[in-house]
């Protein structure tokens, strides 16, 4: 993928649009030879992303001239960053530097000139992408990333991750309500899947009892890959699968921090949208599907530990994943009668944000749902807390249109014109 950077070397450096979505690069090796402390501090922070956390990088000085040096007599890495200063010929080094390159190595080159000639002339001799200085780690993220997700490549889906403040809130029901949402008003085939275990209930709440689920891939690791999840997936509805979590005490649960690593790979080389339901846990296992997820919503309600925990989880996170968009939360069970309650007001200046929801209260509906085996949906279309889940997929998602039609106030009208017609 060529991205040339068309913008002013001498202009600040442009935060990344909030509905980005970038997609992880693979386990490659990268190393970078920067001329400037500027770029190298940049390319060093790029490592520490989630995206790169697969990648090998290793960042040295000296540009164009140490890189032909240290690959005379060594094999090339899968990613090459080259920074020059522009005082020299570029072109001349990166032919002279071709003469030590493996095939098959990609080349980032970091320079001042803003020049399509130029441009050109990189391209002609095989430069994967140019970027202009000053160059920020958002910009080598995208980078390094993009050169392994081509426009031709199927795209990979995005993860959104769902978990509780507190044990109790409601965090499964809202995260099933919520990729019922994306999956049937956004057309966005998804995949639930319930990290719970031993107590999920995303069998229960899609009304779904299938014999086999997520403990058969986290158990057999060597086995994962997309034909062995998609046997065991179940089908909720044309646009929404689940993978189900059995529920069951015959064995104890114990992870190590990369267990679900190569079941979430499989799911997004495989489906759009992949909704983790989080259980309201601390381990490292937890941790890691958090802090590696697209997008994150935590769930709470309007009390002093909620609120506690909430700030805890936000600012960890958000410390975790500085190139990412900060955590969103959500206040549930609001207007509980007679329980004394932090204000949505109060919590939002606590946490210095606004919650994108405030879901009221409504046992009697969540009460019939949960009974029944189906979402707040399907009980009534149009219950308010069905908008509001709505509107927390568009966030989550970053869509801001649904793909259903909405009736207007012409429609009438028209049907009798199409009628008369």
């Amino acid at each position: 993928m060529i991205n040339y950077a068309q913008q002013n070397p001498d202009s600040e450096t442009i935060a990344p649009a909030a509905e980005e979505h970038i997609a992880p690069a693979p386990r490659v090796s990268v190393q970078a030879f920067c001329e400037s402390v500027e770029t190298a501090a940049a390319v060093q922070s790029a490592g520490a992303d989630r995206r790169l956390g697969k990648a090998h990088l290793k960042v040295q000085m000296g540009g164009m001239t140490a890189a032909a040096e240290a690959y005379r007599n060594a094999p090339t890495p899968n990613v090459i960053v080259l920074e020059t200063d522009g005082r020299g010929d570029i072109l001349a080094g990166l032919d002279h530097l071709a003469t030590v390159c493996d095939p098959g190595t990609r080349v980032v080159v970091i320079g001042r000139i803003n020049d399509v000639t130029l441009y050109r002339e990189l391209v002609r001799r095989g430069v994967s992408d140019y970027l202009i200085t000053p160059v920020s780690t958002i910009d080598i993220v995208r980078s390094v990333c993009g050169l392994f997700s081509t426009p031709e490549a199927k795209a990979v889906g995005r993860i959104i991750a769902v978990v509780g403040a507190k044990g109790g809130v409601g965090a499964s029901t809202i995260a099933h309500n919520v990729a019922w949402a994306i999956a049937r008003d956004l057309a966005l085939d998804s995949v639930v899947a319930d990290l719970d275990l031993a107590f999920g209930t995303a069998g229960l709440d899609y009304n779904q009892d299938p014999p086999q689920g997520i403990a058969e891939a986290v158990f057999s690791p060597d086995r994962v890959d997309t034909a062995f999840i998609d046997r065991l997936l179940s089908k909720c509805t044309d646009h929404l699968s689940l993978l189900a979590a059995p529920a069951t005490l015959d064995r104890v649960y114990d992870f190590g921090t990369e267990a679900f690593d190569s079941i979430f790979d499989t799911l997004r080389s495989a489906v759009p949208c992949i909704v983790l339901d989080v259980p309201h846990q601390w381990s490292g296992w937890a941790r890691r599907a958090l802090v590696n997820a697209d997008d994150i919503l935590i769930v709470a309600e309007p009390d002093l530990a909620n609120l506690r925990n909430t700030k805890n989880l936000f600012d960890l996170l958000k410390a975790a994943r500085p190139n990412d968009r900060v955590p969103l939360y959500c206040l549930n069970k609001t207007g509980i009668p007679k329980r004394p309650e932090i204000s949505a007001k109060e919590f939002a200046k606590a946490m210095e944000s606004e919650p994108v929801a405030s879901i009221p209260f409504e046992p009697q509906a969540f009460g019939i749902a949960a009974n029944n085996g189906q979402m707040i949906a399907e009980v009534s279309a149009s219950h308010r807390a069905a908008e509001i889940f709505l509107q927390i997929a568009q966030r989550l998602t970053g869509r801001g249109e649904t793909k259903k039609s909405r009736s207007s106030l012409l429609a009438p009208l028209l049907d009798r014109l199409k009628s008369k017609s």
